[in-house]
């Protein structure tokens, strides 16, 4: 036969079992305790009555003991029993009532102990009594004993009113049980509600019961905690396809002008084999520069992706402040006729008044170090009238609001601040330029943002990618990069990483 499974109960339900048993248990056993206790006390108060009997002398029967005796010679419930000078038991008693104890037929027979009570069985199978040996005057035994009845009829009373009271304090426990675990459970009903209502869709509820003192409280607390989490990490997820959705649209919208470009010129060359060799030449080389494009686009896009997933695969000991100097040749070849130079970052130039140069060192790679002041000179001459001057810094400090690092008014960064008072060494890139606006000055590390080219240039707009790319390569390094700024004092772009080499007069200990 196959067994059914058994239907779990609820909490409710076995919360009043438990505590409706529990109550019984403990009524009937203190019932039953003290039961026992008046038992024992009326056996007492009867022991103590016949240890405290003497038989009266044969005079006092008013008849010879061979002879029988008047069942109402006691004016007590007292009975009194002979055995004969031959040692049997004589068939007359001394004293009234009904029914016998059953007692030894001989004295010399199972001998009852002299001078303590003991029970014995009625003869008739009516109540027990309670008995005691002792010598009587003549020196013959004889038999004292009292009838149970009055015992056997209080506790009987006693018994069926403590099971009375059990049934009642069973009946009570589980009405009034149920109400107050009702009441009692009640915050946890309320949020199940509350949870019911947010899975149908409501996700911005949260639980009202959340008092630390109680069970229910704390249970409230913790699960307004695992809500706030969850919907944290819902908005993550919303803001990641987001963000992947307008990365990929951005990502087609600039493959696909280049890719246009050379699909035109392309098409140009193969229906019209007999342009001139002028134009035919031109054709090439856009086809060659958009090509260009798309494959330093491709890159960069690959080098985000590595970024994104891969730490920094070779670290070692880095001159930050050659780095530097390496970058400022590359830019003043690049950009002739543009001011770009080499400062200590507390002030001055290589060769004038202020601080040394000296070497500052961090640990990391250097080609990836390269390609982010690369990126920020490239970006700083791209943006800047072909008048403003460029001044690469570098030197260390111990991060602060002043010295960078750490969030203040005016200073954005795409990345999470350092903690104050860190020793790092940084790579500064200044310019004199118009600066930028808050909002701008929030988008400028955003993918495929791009800010306004210098007027008058005619430079080629980048891809957007610069900026994002340094920062991913600061933060895979441990460090920052962040931009000070404001309409008309230029822009400060400020990259710090961990001081991790030997102490140098540019980071302090």
């Amino acid at each position: 036969m196959r067994l059914l499974p058994r239907r779990p109960r609820s909490v409710r339900t076995r919360l009043v079992l438990i505590s409706t048993v529990l109550a019984t248990v403990a009524v009937l056993v203190s019932q039953a305790a003290g039961l026992a206790v008046m038992r024992s006390w009326l056996t007492g108060q009867i022991d103590h009555r016949l240890t405290q009997f003497r038989p009266p002398p044969p005079a006092a029967y008013g008849r010879p003991p061979h002879g029988p005796v008047p069942e109402d010679a006691l004016p007590s419930d007292f009975r009194v029993f002979f055995y004969a000078s031959d040692g049997r038991l004589r068939s007359h008693s001394l004293g009234s009532g009904t029914g016998r104890p059953r007692l030894p037929e001989s004295a010399s027979g199972p001998a009852l102990e002299r001078g303590r009570p003991v029970t014995v069985p009625d003869a008739g199978g009516g109540a027990d009594w309670r008995v005691v040996a002792d010598t009587g005057p003549d020196g013959r035994s004889v038999v004292v004993a009292l009838p149970l009845d009055t015992v056997e009829g209080a506790t009987s009373k006693l018994l069926w009113f403590s099971l009375a009271i059990g049934v009642v304090t069973a009946a009570g426990v589980g009405l009034l049980g149920s109400a107050a675990v009702r009441l009692g459970l009640r915050p946890l009903a309320r949020m199940e509600r509350t949870a019911l209502r947010i899975t149908g869709g409501e996700s911005a509820l949260t639980v009202a019961d959340t008092d630390p003192r109680t069970e229910t409280g704390r249970l409230g607390i913790a699960f307004n905690t695992m809500l706030g989490q969850v919907r944290a990490a819902l908005h993550r997820k919303d803001a990641s396809e987001q963000r992947l959705r307008r990365f990929m649209a951005d990502a087609g919208h600039e493959l696909r002008t280049p890719l246009t470009s050379i699909q035109g010129f392309a098409e140009l060359l193969v229906e019209q084999p007999r342009l001139p060799a002028a134009r035919r030449r031109e054709a090439h080389e856009l086809i060659a520069r958009n090509a260009e494009r798309m494959s330093r686009l491709v890159d960069d896009l690959f080098l985000l992706a590595k970024l994104g997933y891969a730490p920094v695969a070779h670290r070692e000991t880095v001159d930050l402040l050659s780095l530097a100097a390496d970058g400022v040749g590359a830019a003043v070849v690049a950009h002739p006729g543009r001011e770009v130079r080499l400062a200590p970052l507390g002030g001055g130039d290589a060769d004038g008044p202020g601080p040394a140069l000296d070497v500052v060192e961090a640990l990391g790679d250097a080609h990836q170090l390269s390609q982010v002041i690369g990126n920020l000179l490239a970006n700083a001459c791209r943006h800047t009238p072909s008048g403003a001057r460029v001044e690469v810094r570098v030197g260390a400090v111990l991060t602060g609001p002043e010295t960078g690092g750490t969030d203040r008014p005016g200073r954005s960064s795409a990345t999470a601040a350092l903690p104050a008072g860190v020793p790092a060494c940084v790579v500064e890139v200044a310019d004199d330029g118009p600066g930028l606006a808050a909002d701008a000055a929030r988008q400028v590390f955003e993918r495929f943002y791009r800010g306004p080219a210098a007027a008058g240039e005619g430079v080629e707009p980048g891809s957007g990618l610069g900026l994002s790319i340094a920062a991913t390569i600061a933060e895979a390094h441990g460090g920052r990069l962040e931009l000070d700024t404001r309409p008309g004092y230029g822009c400060v772009f400020r990259l710090l990483l961990p001081r991790s080499v030997g102490p140098d007069p540019y980071c302090p200990a």
